[in-house]
């Protein structure tokens, strides 16, 4: 049990980097804290866009993301954040959660570099030297399939077959329809391609609502708050007459 708590350590907290006038983050972390994964979402997808160019934002929308058992998601977060990061405190948090990540898809040689590159930001980082042995351990007991050549030739030859008997047959379908078209006098194909269906991936839609909740709540704090200075700020009608 041990590395499990190891390699959830550093979930307990977001990171609290200094950010000049973002207001959305301290409400994001408020959230984070409070359990409210999907609330300090919304908040840190808000400070994000309006800071693109920071990590901070990234790495916890990362974290909130993963608590909410988005792994695969959350490494995106976490590898933005790596592009934007410029300080080794920010890289070693987000190298180190990108491993946990790598872990928890069994991907122990990505899981081995990116906890040998939090290292290397943090030497004094204890759970991360376990977690950098624990990785190299895994990686030995279950090392990656290595594809055998002949097989991969064989794949080639047929997969190469295949392509010339669909060329061979779309020819003599062209041929056909242009024998077609030239007997009815129309020098058009009239048969409508099918139309490539839309992705269906991206995010839940549960979790899309929780997230349009999440913006809609602050959109109305936002309004209460306006609409009371408002009341506050209205001028007092007096009976005297001076």
């Amino acid at each position: 049990m041990k590395h499990l708590i190891c390699y959830s350590l550093i979930f307990l907290s977001v990171a609290l980097f200094a950010q000049e006038k973002d207001r959305d983050l301290p409400k994001a972390n408020e959230a984070f804290s409070a359990k409210k994964y999907d609330e300090a979402e919304a908040n840190y997808r808000i400070s994000e866009s309006n800071n693109p160019t920071k990590a901070i934002a990234s790495y916890n929308l990362g974290n909130a993301i993963y608590k909410q058992n988005q792994i695969g998601e959350a490494k995106f977060s976490y590898q933005k954040a790596l592009k934007n990061a410029s300080l080794r405190p920010e890289k070693h948090q987000a190298f180190y959660n990108l491993g946990n990540v790598f872990m928890k898809e069994k991907n122990y040689a990505a899981a081995v570099e990116a906890y040998k590159n939090a290292l290397r930001n943090n030497p004094d980082d204890e759970e991360g030297r376990y977690n950098y042995a624990l990785a190299k351990k895994m990686l030995k007991e279950n090392p990656p399939k290595k594809d055998d050549k002949k097989d991969k030739k064989e794949d080639k030859k047929d997969d190469k077959k295949k392509e010339d008997q669909k060329d061979k047959k779309d020819d003599k379908n062209k041929d056909k329809d242009k024998k077609e078209d030239k007997k009815d006098g129309e020098g058009n194909n009239k048969k409508d391609k099918p139309q490539p269906k839309p992705s269906q991936g991206g995010i839940s839609k549960q979790r899309l609502e929780n997230l349009l909740d999440a913006v809609n709540n602050e959109e109305k704090k936002i309004q209460d708050k306006v609409n009371a200075k408002k009341v506050k700020g209205k001028p007092i009608q007096t009976e005297k007459d001076w």
